[in-house]
């Protein structure tokens, strides 16, 4: 049972702390749409999600009004287009129409983003997994809600280094194909090691073939709630530190709980899990490097900020799974600078670099999120970027995550505004030497000795 004190308490993370549930995603698969001919496809498609989602938005404001527990984002995954598309599609143009078609449906249901524009090729590609991912920057510059991913590697196979060579071209591709939003078109685009299937966060999100038919899932995020939580044992023990982390993020992921619990009921689709990430937004007070600058940092970036972010994450993961049996996705904390106000000001003093983010990366929950560099930047260095984080995920057996956004025409110094929750950033500076040569090797890279595990 709930008391009137774990009301009121939660009724003030909600009101001064930031306190939100970041989405609902509804998770939908569409191999029952495969079909060799494409404009039937692309009904079958439109007519299961609409037909699946129709209710998910009036729902979720129903549970806000009822709970008073804001849901920012109302969202879609669906099944990996390429797994769907390879019959009907023999074009990328092909692959692009099936992006405008996922486009129309979510504008028709009212969400903001749909998921699942996506191919898994972490130890090959199939002719329809290249042809949607040459597809990308046309369908990404055509379409407003459409967001797309590809797991280029996994502690089992490897990496893909082909592929890994491509998306470079494609990032490169796909910031020319936007240059007029200032390259927002890769800001809707993330590439993977180790891609979780039950992921709700965009831009990665996609329904895996695993899953159920539809599922219910939810991300719940409280950076604000956990700063304030830790100035009320500033200067204590790392002892005190780490259960107050725990027992805050118990409370939060209570929130999402619930509210998964209802969504589950009215829209009568299975629960799947609970995303526990603390993933900020621009807005003051809700930022992921204000809580390292709590626990003891003068800036996000400074000595001692691997380590006090891993104590964070792994504080985060234990306190969701005691809230819950289902917490999965990625579940920990989000470093995007773009939607940090706090990285954002340790980048602009000189603290963070993209070096230091990737030192990072190696625990935290994603990677190099939201990362506005120049662009001018060479396919290969942008390849290189990904590969180097591809390699940490699948070493260390995590998901890790590049959003990287060449933004053409603009330099080191200054700055891009994207605007929502995707906020602002400055350009970062990015190593000048070349690993061309590297990248065009072609191939694998073999898996590590620790994947053996049969």
């Amino acid at each position: 049972m709930i008391n009137f004190f774990e009301v009121n308490e939660t009724n003030k993370m909600i009101e001064k702390e930031n306190l939100d549930v970041r989405t609902i995603t509804i998770g939908i698969s569409l191999l029952d749409c495969i079909c060799t001919d494409l404009e039937t496809l692309r009904k079958n498609i439109y007519d299961k999600i609409e037909r699946t989602a129709r209710n998910l938005v009036a729902t979720g404001e129903e549970i806000e009004k009822e709970f008073g527990i804001p849901i920012v984002n109302k969202r879609i995954s669906v099944t990996p287009i390429a797994l769907v598309g390879g019959a009907a599609c023999k074009t990328s143009e092909d692959f692009a129409k099936i992006a405008e078609t996922l486009d129309q449906v979510a504008k028709e249901v009212g969400v903001n983003f749909i998921g699942g524009y996506s191919a898994l090729v972490s130890k090959g590609m199939t002719k329809a997994d290249e042809l949607l991912i040459r597809s990308i920057p046309l369908a990404l510059s055509k379409t407003e809600r459409v967001c797309s991913s590809v797991n280029l590697g996994s502690t089992r196979t490897g990496i893909n280094m082909d592929a890994v060579k491509l998306m470079g071209e494609i990032v490169k591709e796909t910031a020319e194909y936007t240059k007029e939003d200032d390259s927002l078109g890769c800001a809707k685009l993330v590439v993977f090691c180790n891609a979780p299937d039950d992921n709700p966060f965009m831009a990665g999100a996609f329904h895996g073939v695993t899953e159920a038919d539809a599922i219910i899932n939810v991300g719940v995020s409280g950076p604000g709630v956990v700063r304030t939580a830790l100035e009320k044992v500033r200067g204590e023990s790392f002892e005190v530190l780490c259960e107050t982390i725990k027992k805050t993020a118990f409370k939060v992921t209570r929130v999402g709980q619930l509210v998964a619990k209802e969504a589950s009921k009215l829209l009568q689709i299975p629960f799947g899990i609970v995303d526990l990430s603390l993933a900020p937004t621009p807005a003051i007070g809700d930022s992921v490097a204000d809580i390292l600058c709590e626990i003891g940092l003068e800036y996000a970036g400074a000595p001692g900020t691997t380590a006090a972010l891993a104590l964070l994450n792994d504080q985060v993961k234990k306190g969701g799974v005691m809230a819950s049996s289902y917490v999965g996705g990625l579940s920990g904390a989000f470093i995007p600078v773009s939607e940090d106000q706090g990285m954002i000001d340790a980048v602009m003093a000189g603290a963070l670099t993209l070096e230091k983010l990737e030192a990072m990366t190696c625990v935290c929950s994603v990677g190099l999120d939201m990362i506005a560099i120049p662009g001018d930047t060479k396919a290969s260095t942008i390849s290189g970027i990904i590969a180097d984080e591809m390699a940490i995920g699948m070493v260390n057996q995590k998901t890790t995550a590049v959003r990287i956004i060449p933004v053409i025409g603009k330099g080191v110094g200054e700055k891009v505004e994207f605007g929502g929750l995707l906020g602002y950033a400055p350009i970062m500076p990015v190593n000048p030497f070349s690993c061309e040569d590297f990248i065009n090797r072609g191939g694998r890279i073999p898996a590590p000795i620790h994947s053996f595990k049969n």
